[in-house]
């Protein structure tokens, strides 16, 4: 492959402008602040509280945490040049191997071999792809098969027959205990109970972050940071994210391609691995087959939804984790509530399509915000079968509106080898 292959031409560039922009910080505070008065302005139309309590958004973050690990992993790979559609058998191994050295020896020897299970499958991911070219969707998909049969195989010996295990769960694993901020997070309880406007849901969203905390949560949420500080501020990202936007300009540079790929993957996978110690250490104290549910795409929808940048994998694995939450505290009850808040907010994107002279873009979805707002009039309750898909729908839905705006690294998924621009 030549290096024109690789480095596009500028015909084949994102034509700069509107399309390419990337959303300003304050803008993106602006949205949110606008999203949070929204929020609450719906709040007080239903009569739902419960989408905004403290519980909520305690919840959400504890059901966001694996998907944004996943996303990081993701991340990793993906700005290297690897695709990395495996996040879901790495997941498996994590959940796997976490729960077999947690029974055993403890819950934080369990977060190390779930870090190592996860980190195998992103290191057989590297061999396939890097060393041997393989494509890189058909890889991920025979890691995600091979995690599947493997921890199946494996829990008929490490399982079955101890107390409370069996082929498809493990026992019951020591718990790591959980913490919350003292004085802050009973005082902001209090406060998002008052019920006040936008206070009591800046509360509730505040409190979430403060109250009934793991300590892997926290572990959790401070890899966001420090895979920004890594990947952006320091020489060893620079030369890893130039593996996945031009690798042959980067090996006439001296950097080692295949190094940087194979950390770059096998990090991933550690990462997706500690998101799968995550739900069987600390989501259910014990591993039950199937318990990722999926979390692996969805956490590649958040990566894709974020731009491949760390805050706004954030956010995505964030909105995903909210959504999922309403599933478990208030079912129908706030899902019906989230239907107004979507007409409302679909209704101004159809606003900015219209300011945007879009017009046809426009009338699409003004009609599909009609719909929702006549959805939320005319029914008390959403059926269960919507509540259990209302997660999928939202990660279909915000990757439909935020496709337009995507930038991915350039060479990422592309086969390289090594001396191919000589």
């Amino acid at each position: 492959m030549s290096t024109a292959t690789v480095a596009k031409s500028p015909a084949q560039q994102p034509a700069s402008g509107k399309r390419g922009r990337r959303l300003s910080l304050p803008v993106v505070l602006l949205i949110v602040a606008g999203v949070l008065v929204l929020t609450s302005v719906v709040r007080l139309i239903t009569g739902a509280d419960g989408i905004t309590s403290t519980g909520q958004m305690s919840t959400a973050l504890r059901l966001a945490v694996p998907i944004g690990l996943a996303g990081l992993g993701g991340l990793w790979a993906e700005r290297a040049g690897v695709v990395n559609i495996g996040l879901e058998g790495m997941l498996i191994l994590g959940t796997w191997f976490g729960a077999w050295a947690g029974y055993q020896w403890g819950p934080w020897v369990g977060i190390l071999f779930g870090v190592l299970g996860g980190a195998i499958g992103g290191l057989l991911h590297a061999i396939v792809t890097v060393t041997f070219n393989v494509n890189h969707i058909v890889s991920g998909v025979a890691i995600n098969i091979l995690a599947l049969g493997a921890t199946r195989y494996l829990s008929t010996f490490a399982f079955e027959g101890k107390e409370g295990g069996t082929s498809k769960q493990s026992p019951p694993i020591d718990s790591l205990g959980k913490f919350s901020v003292p004085g802050l997070s009973d005082w902001l309880a209090d406060l998002n109970h008052k019920g006040w406007f936008l206070i009591s849901d800046v509360a509730g969203l505040v409190g979430g972050l403060v109250t009934d905390l793991s300590p892997l949560t926290v572990i959790a949420v401070a890899m966001i940071p420090l895979t920004w500080w890594v990947l952006w501020r320091s020489a060893f990202g620079l030369r890893l994210r130039s593996c996945g936007e031009n690798p042959v300009a980067a090996e006439s540079l001296g950097v080692n391609v295949y190094k940087y790929k194979y950390l770059a993957v096998v990090i991933s996978g550690g990462l997706a691995g500690l998101g799968g110690a995550f739900l069987s250490l600390v989501a259910s104290n014990i591993y039950l087959e199937g318990q990722t549910g999926g979390r692996g795409y969805i956490g590649l929808a958040a990566m894709i939804f974020g731009n491949w940048m760390p805050g706004g994998l954030a956010l995505g694995a964030g909105l995903f984790g909210y959504t999922d939450s309403l599933r478990l505290r208030g079912g129908g009850d706030n899902v019906h509530a989230l239907l107004l808040l979507l007409a409302i907010l679909i209704l101004i994107g159809a606003a900015y399509l219209v300011w945007r002279k879009r017009y046809v873009p426009a009338v699409i979805t003004a009609a599909v915000s009609v719909l929702m707002f006549a959805w939320y009039a005319l029914t008390d309750e959403v059926p269960n079968q919507v509540v259990t898909a209302t997660p999928y729908v939202v990660t279909l839905l915000v990757l439909s509106l935020s496709a337009q705006r995507l930038r991915m690294p350039k060479a990422d998924g592309m086969p390289y080898r090594k001396g191919q621009g000589k």
